[in-house]
């Protein structure tokens, strides 16, 4: 990377336990301002950990994370202001409507009515959520629409990182292609996206760098804007690593 940019998200020795199971064995990783950082691995091996920890919803036992240069433990809410968070499950409050919802969210962040508008209608338009929609009540949604919602909500402060977890999952292809020049847009203009996925196709495609993780730990980080052809390696690798990975612990995942 250029030695000039600045480090958005800052993880260091990160060490997470469920009881005596270690699940985060000494996460490193560093993804800087400008780039769209893909997090793959299989189910159940500490991506969904990786991140929770690093936004403050699950605690750790040791190590430090920073985000968008606020300790996540010291400084949570304005590390907090600085990303917006998508997760595979959509959660919101159903019994409220889609429009009262984010505005809800926009009121937490403190956005003015002017720039909620603004930003709103920008984010309505692109995924495709009419105003008929946005009025009815979110338990009435798909799961492909609350999912929609979710999105527009974790942008509607016009966050400097967006950390997205699985956030294809349950949306149509339309909308998964939309997702994904969004994100790529994010990137381009100076802003950082983290993205953890399972779908090694999609992250290959999208992402300037991309790290493995397996069994709680990082096993390689591909830097693919600098040497593109390894684009075409990643799954072979995943798949590779993967096996490995199963033969030396066992079959059991978290």
């Amino acid at each position: 990377m250029n030695q000039n940019q600045q480090i958005a998200i800052s993880i260091h020795s990160l060490h997470k336990s469920y009881g005596s199971h270690e699940v985060l064995k000494g996460i490193d990783l560093d993804v800087f301002e400008g780039e769209l950082f893909g997090f793959i691995g299989k189910n159940g091996v500490g991506k969904s950990t990786t991140i929770e920890c690093s936004i403050g919803i699950k605690d750790f036992q040791s190590g430090w994370i920073e985000i968008g240069g606020y300790d996540i433990k010291k400084e949570a809410i304005r590390a907090k202001q600085t990303f917006g968070y998508v997760t595979s499950e959509p959660t919101s409050y159903e019994e409220m409507s889609g429009l009262g919802y984010v505005e809800f969210i926009a009121s937490v962040y403190k956005v003015n009515k002017e720039k909620f508008k603004t930003n709103f209608e920008y984010l309505a338009g692109r995924l495709d959520l009419s105003l008929d929609d946005l009025y009815r009540p979110i338990k009435e949604y798909s799961h492909g629409m609350k999912q929609k919602l979710c999105l527009i909500a974790s942008l509607i402060h016009n966050p400097k990182i967006w950390i997205l977890d699985e956030p294809t999952v349950g949306l149509d292809a339309f909308t998964s292609n939309e997702l994904c020049r969004m994100m790529r847009e994010f990137a381009d203009h100076g802003k950082t996206v983290f993205v953890a996925s399972h779908n090694i196709d999609l992250i290959a495609r999208l992402c300037d760098r991309v790290a493995i993780i397996n069994k709680g730990t990082i096993q390689k980080i591909f830097s693919l804007k600098e040497n593109p052809r390894e684009r075409y390696h990643l799954n072979q690798y995943f798949l590779d690593n993967a096996k490995e990975k199963e033969e030396e612990n066992g079959s059991d995942v978290i």
